[in-house]
């Protein structure tokens, strides 16, 4: 009797699957990321499982698309890169989200320990998570196949609960071939649970931020992007609507409500900043973009005081509190639960604030957007910021399901200005840091995470900073429509360099056509030299979906040094 049957060998897994099983079963299903050596066959086997792998040209870029679709969807945005050059690209981003509470994890493939440990010079050697701590939320390294769950799952956790931000894993190159049984591997991963819980506010702090609210003369409410990534978004109308308190929009919380909206105070902002008595922070940080809540903008007489208002904070932080200057009622939670605990507590005796408040505000802003209307009637040659921005404007309000995506100086603030917004988290830009080279990594992931039409609006220095992605763009067919604010050069193109020689380093190559970029890669290029010509070009871009690239040339005269931070450039002005 022949004994020669054999015991089927035991079915197993490895690193690589271990990895893309836990993002999985965690509803992960996009990575942003730059293939190569060690994670390469991670990308390849990633795609085959049938997640979707987004592969940029720079991993800065992809890094920042990982953190925007962080903010959009409330899950942290995934960012692979190689090890330590591309790690180092990808930190850029990784601190930026933290910076801006976007839950985002970067994970990088790495150099084995004990040869790291010891200097001896690995293929790209370099401690990758000692430098990635002092940048992140936290920073996990995973040695051994078993502890992948158990790593991914501390990550997700740590991305998004409390105040959101990025979290670093380094994963050893070693690590994605070890192997272990496929039962035991499919039992050490984790399905996170509940990982960004309710913080519900304390009913004495909640009474004190309504008692604070109810005696103030002349409130206001300030929106900021935490607001809108609380997705809060029906309980924060109707805390506003229902006070009738004025509100006032940080830039990427337009939208929350229409920017149009009665009781927006935005046209009147450099008025209500000093005159509001109350001001209650939802969401919005008082850091450089308010002043640290100190200084003439608020009413103070010089940079280190400030107007008397008394403050009502919503932050998830507590320890975000007298950050600059008091906090008379610190309200700690999450903005929901803080904002649901507000309205519960206004009641039907409400009273809303006076008409003198109101009246002050409605003349000033009816004003102001008189201004307004005024400068964008004008159809100067060339185009100016105002008149290309009308368009965009106009392009806006016929589709407020686009997303827009917003960088540059001037660029920046004129179409932060100019640009009504209708529907939340439809604004992206450069946020806290107010740094450039957002623009096309946001443009991709917006794309990628919504499926709407998207807007970029460049300015023609802060597209150089990522360019090169409208190859990915046109690659995976997006529906990215990008407008270079095109005047020659950094602010804009007339400086000279007095000595003669090499042109003035703000200036770039005259009349260069952008255009022409994307047309290489397979896209639509147009050349706008008139507001009717970009107004087609847009209207096209939008009805067609294909990728776009539209130069908008304006006056090389238009701009101003450093946009609305002057103040920051301590020569700015001077000959």
């Amino acid at each position: 009797m022949s004994n020669d049957t054999q015991t089927p060998a035991a079915a197993s897994t490895d690193g690589f699957h271990l990895v893309i099983d836990a993002l999985k079963l965690n509803g992960i299903n996009t990575i942003y990321g730059l293939p190569g050596i060690p994670i390469t066959d991670l990308t390849r086997k990633a795609q085959a499982e049938g997640l979707r792998v987004i592969s940029f040209r720079h991993e800065q870029n992809a890094g920042n698309a990982a953190a925007i679709a962080g903010f959009i969807t409330q899950k942290p945005g995934v960012c692979l890169t190689v090890s330590a050059p591309g790690f180092l690209n990808g930190l850029t981003a990784l601190a930026n989200a933290t910076t801006n509470c976007f839950p985002m994890i970067l994970i990088s493939g790495s150099s084995e320990r004990e040869i790291v440990d010891l200097q001896q010079g690995d293929y790209e050697e370099m401690d990758q998570l000692a430098i990635a701590k002092p940048l992140c939320k936290a920073a996990f390294r995973v040695l051994h196949a078993d502890d992948i769950g158990v790593g991914i799952a501390r990550a997700i956790r740590s991305a998004v609960s409390g105040r959101p931000g990025g979290v670093y894993l380094d994963l050893p190159a070693k690590l994605f071939s070890q192997s272990m049984d496929a039962a035991a591997g499919k039992a050490s991963l984790i399905k996170v649970v509940d990982a960004a819980p309710r913080q519900l506010p304390a009913p004495d702090s909640v009474q004190r931020a309504l008692d604070l609210i109810k005696g103030a003369k002349r409130p206001l409410i300030l929106l900021g992007k935490g607001a809108a990534y609380a997705q809060a978004d029906a309980d924060i109308r109707a805390l506003v609507e229902k006070t009738g308190i004025p509100y006032l929009p940080m830039s990427m919380a337009k939208g929350l409500l229409p920017d149009t909206h009665e009781q927006s105070a935005a046209a009147a902002r450099s008025y209500v900043l000093p005159a509001a008595d109350v001001v209650v922070l939802i969401g919005a940080r008082l850091n450089w973009l308010l002043s640290h809540g100190k200084g003439k903008t608020w009413g103070g007489k010089d940079a280190k005081t400030w107007g008397g208002q008394k403050f009502v904070q919503i932050d998830i932080s507590p320890t975000e509190a007298d950050s600059n200057v008091a906090i008379d009622a610190p309200l700690v939670g999450d903005i929901g639960s803080c904002v649901s605990a507000l309205l519960a507590g206004i009641g039907s005796g409400w009273t809303k604030p006076s008409a003198e408040w109101l009246g002050a505000i409605a003349e000033r802003k009816n004003k102001n957007l008189a201004k307004m209307a005024e400068t964008l009637a004008k159809d100067p040659a060339p185009m100016n910021f105002h008149s290309a921005l009308n368009v965009v404007r106009d392009i806006i309000k016929a589709n407020p399901d686009a997303m827009l995506v917003n960088e540059g100086a001037n660029a920046l603030d004129f179409t932060r200005s100019i640009v009504d917004m209708y529907k939340p988290r439809k604004r992206l830009d450069v946020g806290t840091w107010g740094i450039m080279g957002i623009g096309m990594g946001f443009a991709v992931a917006a794309a990628v995470e919504t499926g709407h039409p998207v807007i970029a609006i460049e300015g023609d220095s802060a597209f150089g900073f990522s360019g090169m992605e409208v190859e990915t763009i046109c690659r995976y067919n997006l529906p990215v429509c990008v407008v270079i604010m095109n005047n020659n050069g950094v602010y804009k193109g007339t400086d000279v360099n007095p000595r003669g020689g090499d042109v003035a380093p703000t200036v770039f190559v005259k009349g260069a056509r952008y255009d022409m970029l994307m047309q290489a890669f397979g896209g639509v290029g147009v050349n706008a030299a008139t507001p009717a010509e970009l107004r087609r070009a847009m209207e096209e871009a939008i009805k067609s979906r294909k990728p776009t690239l539209i130069n908008a040339v304006i006056d090389e005269t238009a701009g101003t040094e450093s946009g609305r931070i002057t103040s920051l450039n301590p020569t700015a002005g001077k000959k």
